[in-house]
């Protein structure tokens, strides 16, 4: 029996996600973080999902609590989206389902010194942040183009909005990821398309210590994806939690120049040492 439970609008509101994108949602990086978070906000609204990470048992474990809660239809897939041919699977995979909201969430930092990361390691996170987002915004682009509705939910970054010094390759690919949205936004709004930009703060998850980061502070995932719930539809983009809004308007009124020397200082002191 389906469970309901409201969230920034009941699903017979006309602008909830169901009523207005369709029965159907796609989650990258859904094992951990915001994206199993917004797993479980799209779950509440009665949205079918097709969950995607490489942890395919955490996957599983996740979408059969989610589908006896909510009675929904969950689809795990444990792919890496590193590798072009488990995108290529998800492509496969997806192509009947009538997918109306595309979160990809999938995407990870490293830090420390540029010349002492190891250059196939950056190029690893490049295609993850950058390739694969690129693909799939493409492919689910030109699906939701032709169904003439749809959302398409891109994560740039805080650290997006200039350069970072000791996480030069990350901030880059996160200014790609803004840039992209931002592009994309007014393309695909004549054809019925949504395109949200996250650009969050310190958000807890899995991602500081796959990044070799010691985060003092940080907002909760379940915050940040209450703020980009709210966002969805609504506006083209959010910076959810209010550790990321104090510290993107402290630092917007600064030159470039400055927050670059900035941001490079506080990332310093949040680095831990680098081998080669």
């Amino acid at each position: 029996m389906k469970t309901e439970i409201g969230f920034a609008g009941a699903n017979n509101s006309p602008q909830s996600p169901a009523n207005k994108y369709g029965s159907w949602a796609l989650v990258t990086g859904a094992s951990d973080g915001m994206g199993a978070a917004l797993a479980d906000r799209l779950a509440a609204q009665g949205i079918n999902l097709v969950l995607v990470a490489r942890r395919r048992q955490v996957l599983e474990e996740k979408g059969s609590t989610l589908a006896d809660r909510f009675g929904i239809r969950v689809i795990p897939l444990g792919l890496d989206m590193a590798k072009p041919e488990d995108i290529a699977e998800l492509e496969s995979r997806t192509a009947d389902l009538d997918i109306g909201v595309v979160v990809l969430a999938a995407g990870y930092g490293l830090s420390g010194p540029f010349i002492e990361t190891g250059l196939q390691a950056n190029l690893d996170m490049v295609d993850v942040n950058c390739r694969a987002v690129l693909r799939l915004a493409h492919v689910f682009g030109r699906r939701l183009s032709q169904r003439r509705r749809g959302t398409i939910v891109l994560f740039g970054s805080l650290v997006g909005w200039q350069g970072v010094p000791f996480s030069a390759v990350y901030a880059a690919s996160k200014a790609f990821v803004q840039s992209l949205a931002e592009g994309l936004r007014i393309e695909l709004a004549p054809r019925g398309v949504d395109i949200l930009s996250v650009a969050p703060g310190p958000v807890a998850s899995g991602f500081a210590a796959r990044a070799d980061m010691a985060m003092s502070m940080a907002t909760p995932a379940d915050v940040a994806a209450d703020d980009i719930m709210r966002a969805l539809g609504r506006s083209g983009n959010v910076v959810p939690g209010w550790l990321g809004k104090l510290l993107t308007y402290s630092l917007s009124p600064l030159p470039r120049s400055l927050r670059v020397r900035m941001m490079g200082k506080i990332m310093q002191g949040m680095t831990e040492p680098h081998g080669t």
